[in-house]
């Protein structure tokens, strides 16, 4: 019997596992894909900043932290690459026309195209945040679970969890499509799936599911610089050197890109796919959801920026078997339904 089975490998479960196995925590991780980070995790952007955006409830106490745990994960796990190339915003989520804040800078059009020399027609002004940064989210998830693999973790793939495995009353595991996993504890972090799996315990977690379209395309070296935030499209160079862009469902990715930066005529699509992402509604959800914490939760938007740090704080509060303050407001009530 594993101490705790983490459900999902995307990149909040990989991280979880991670940093429970790094604490000597038996382990054991189940996911419905093939391999890490197939799921929503694999149609993430993969910007991470620690200033800018949108920190609903009980992420604006978390925010603080997200740079730092970047930079350590990448020092501990080999496969953690982070581009630290900042970024520069002129979308309907800037904020260009409120209070900055610290780290966030307005920038002018000389100094816009400077930073992206490749941009058609550089906007008037924009938020450049020099500490922003990009990471593939799925070679993340990989790099974490072979980390925590290497720490002792089983890894099962394929796997899909049909339920929570109860005795007396209690959660003793997880059944799933290859059996039964007993464990002390388990985490749930497999995204919307997660609302299915409490309801039969009467949770009822406040998290809907909302598309996100990730595309990777293969464009001239250096042609994008930032993280560039422009409205209708976000994109950005990865570490292998493609670009990742974000984008309304329907609308032309080329074209988009196109009509963004010279010189990407030649672009070319290598990937298209729509990720079902959860948002809960009032912030992040992340502890345990039964009074014996038999049973934990970790459900995140914006999940990979928030993935190592919500991760690290749920393994000190597991093994410390105390709250860990940073958490206190990822903890709404939790509406109550009928048993199933």
């Amino acid at each position: 019997m594993a101490a705790v089975v983490v459900v999902g490998a995307g990149i909040v479960g990989a991280a979880v596992a991670w940093e429970l196995a790094a604490r000597g925590v038996e382990v054991t991780v189940l996911d419905v894909e093939a391999s890490p980070g197939r799921g929503v995790t694999g149609a993430s952007f993969g910007w991470i900043g620690g200033s800018g955006g949108h920190w609903p409830g009980g992420a604006r106490e978390l925010r603080e932290f997200v740079l730092a745990d970047y930079r350590r994960l990448a020092g501990e796990v080999a496969g953690v690459d982070v581009r630290w190339c900042g970024s520069l915003a002129w979308d309907e989520a800037s904020g260009l026309d409120g209070a900055l804040g610290e780290g966030r800078f307005l920038v002018g059009r000389g100094e816009i195209a400077a930073m992206e020399p490749a941009l058609r027609e550089p906007p008037e002004r924009a938020v450049h945040t020099p500490s922003d940064a990009g990471v593939d989210p799925t070679a993340v998830a990989e790099a974490l679970v072979a980390a925590a693999s290497a720490r002792g973790a089983e890894v099962r793939t394929g796997v899909r969890v049909t339920g929570l495995e109860t005795a007396n009353g209690r959660v003793v595991g997880v059944r799933s499509s290859a059996g039964a996993h007993r464990a002390a504890r388990v985490v749930l972090a497999a995204g919307t799936e997660v609302v299915r799996l409490c309801r039969p315990l009467g949770v009822a977690l406040p998290v809907v599911g909302s598309p996100a379209r990730g595309v990777r395309m293969a464009a001239p070296a250096g042609l994008v610089r930032t993280v560039v935030a422009a409205p209708g499209c976000e994109v950005r160079e990865a570490g292998d050197g493609t670009l990742r862009l974000t984008l309304p469902p329907g609308r032309d990715a080329r074209e988009a890109l196109r009509g963004l930066f010279r010189g990407a005529g030649e672009a070319v699509v290598l990937d298209d796919r729509v990720g079902n992402r959860p948002l809960p509604a009032n912030g992040p959800i992340v502890g345990p959801v039964t009074p014996d914490r038999a049973l934990w939760v970790a459900v995140l938007h914006p999940g990979v920026t928030l993935a190592p740090t919500v991760a690290r704080l749920l393994a000190e509060e597991l093994t410390g078997d105390r709250p860990v303050a940073e958490l206190a407001r990822c903890r709404p009530a939790l509406p109550r339904t009928g048993p199933a």
